[in-house]
């Protein structure tokens, strides 16, 4: 056989094992771990993902995708069970976030590298925001600036993480483009996104930093007010209306990568079988649809190209930190 066309029907075949080969013939469950306290954009995707997977799956109905919550650390914890195996398998997916990478970068994994897993797809892309009740006296990003140069010990500002993570760096590098000290400030530390937004409207704290999907999911009934996205422009959608902190004064700008990792026990077959799976299934257009409805925006990068980039982005987030002072 020609050689060409030899390879050109292996690369095919992959293709079609990946997707009908998605379920095992044994209906194992797809398990879809979020690394978080159910609500917030880990939840959301991997609730993104129980929709848009089994239409590209044969025996969907006998092979259900399960979501399982392994909250801790802020993605420690569900790190830790893939690593040591003691969770994760052929069919497993963990949910990442740029806040786990990161965490990775500033060791709050442990002794953890990036060789650790396999990284298997990042699907969409988040921005940072600012949030308050929709009562809240603060209408902009400047009025609660300055409200908090003033009395910066009388608002409380809830976020995933404690000091260093990226809902505080939202903070600080905000603070510090307003000349105000961040460890003047108090800080929350929550258990992901649906935790924060809980003690916004429970008023245990004033102010929540954390991403625009999130805001998003939570703003629909008028209940909080974005007082600003750390986006490069205007986002669409339900957050069409929200200036950015650029337009604010505030020359500030956080993306956050949302994806999926496996173990990397997981063989060399069933990785490339979850490659053209999700390569397949990020180019249609019901993926696109639910990528919008969860407040994320265009993001597509599978396998080895993902493991780079995913490198890339952890030594640049340990170089940042490094010169915060987070880490040494």
């Amino acid at each position: 056989m020609n050689p060409l066309i030899r390879r050109h029907l292996l690369t095919a075949c992959a293709l079609l094992i990946g997707v009908a080969g998605l379920h095992a013939p044994s209906a194992q469950a797809v398990e879809c771990i979020v690394p978080a306290k159910p609500g917030g954009g880990m939840d959301g995707a991997c609730k993104m993902m129980r929709k848009v997977l089994p239409l590209h799956a044969a025996n969907a109905a006998d092979a259900p995708i399960k979501i399982s919550y392994l909250p801790g650390g802020i993605g420690a914890v569900a790190w830790s069970s893939v690593v040591s195996q003691r969770r994760g398998g052929p069919d497993t997916l963990v949910t990442f976030s740029g806040g786990s990478l990161l965490n990775l970068a500033q060791g709050k994994f442990g002794k953890a590298a990036v060789s650790d897993v396999r990284w298997l797809a990042g699907f969409g892309v988040d921005y940072g925001m600012i949030a308050v009740r929709s009562e809240s006296p603060y209408k902009n990003l400047r009025e609660l600036v300055d409200a908090m140069r003033s009395e910066p010990d009388k608002i409380t500002i809830g976020m995933s993480g404690t000091v260093g993570s990226q809902d505080w760096l939202k903070v600080a590098m905000i603070a510090r483009r307003a000349g105000i000290d961040p460890r003047n400030f108090r800080f929350v530390a929550l258990e992901g996104g649906g935790d924060s937004f809980a003690a916004l409207q429970a008023n245990h704290v004033q102010v929540v930093s954390g991403d625009a999907s999130e805001a998003a999911a939570s703003i629909r009934d008028g209940t909080f007010r974005v007082l600003a996205v750390l986006s490069e422009q205007r986002l669409p959608g339900v957050l069409a209306g929200v200036a950015t902190a650029r337009e604010q004064g505030f020359d500030v700008v956080w993306p956050i990568i949302r994806g999926f990792y496996m173990s990397a026990q997981v063989s060399d077959a069933d990785y490339r079988r979850w490659v053209a799976v999700f390569n397949q299934i990020m180019a249609t257009e019901e993926f696109q649809r639910q990528r919008m409805a969860g407040g994320l925006y265009p993001f597509a990068m599978t396998g080895a190209q993902l493991t780079d980039y995913v490198s890339k982005l952890v030594e640049q987030y340990r170089r940042q930190s490094q010169e915060l002072g987070l880490v040494r």
